[in-house]
């Protein structure tokens, strides 16, 4: 299953429109501006989204391979088979929390599908001993005219229709 999944529409001016797979098993979707943390909520990073989890279960929101997992477990960073450069920040001011509170199911250099699980997040300690619980999902090389278009609410691992990535 490929991470995007293109719809054309219109005749001689196609808006291309990718779908992107949730990457949680269960939460809540939230605009980045909502992440209390200026270098996300301003785009510094890049464009994306943001995440409330009711259980901490991270899974690949894409299918390719595993490039970068921080020392403290804190973020992950894939690179799709489409070339999209995928950040995976799981709350804010955690990486003060030395790993505590993380645990990966992955490997740098591992191939990964859509849905594989990557980190699960004890996220009660969390809450009680960083800024936010929040996971962030940043595409740090998307072009200057796309952008992420996303339906705010509740939403599962896998699901469609709620993360898209806009031209």
């Amino acid at each position: 299953m490929s991470f995007f999944k293109n719809l054309f529409k219109g005749n001689k001016e196609q808006e291309v429109k990718k779908e992107v797979i949730a990457p949680l098993t269960n939460g809540e979707l939230v605009n980045i501006s909502q992440v209390p943390d200026e270098v996300f909520s301003s785009k510094m990073m890049g464009d994306g989204f943001a995440m409330k989890t009711n259980d901490g279960v991270i899974v690949s929101p894409v299918e390719g391979k595993i490039v970068t997992i921080f020392p403290t477990k804190h973020a992950v960073t894939i690179e799709s088979v489409d070339g999209r450069e995928v950040l995976i920040h799981l709350g804010v001011d955690t990486v003060g929390l030395k790993g505590e509170g993380f645990e990966t199911f992955v490997e740098e250099n591992q191939e990964v599908k859509v849905g594989d699980k990557l980190v699960k997040m004890d996220v009660e300690f969390i809450e009680k001993n960083a800024k936010s619980s929040m996971p962030i999902v940043v595409f740090t090389n998307l072009s200057e005219e796309e952008s992420i278009k996303l339906v705010e609410g509740n939403v599962n691992a896998g699901e469609l229709g709620k993360i898209e990535i806009v031209k």
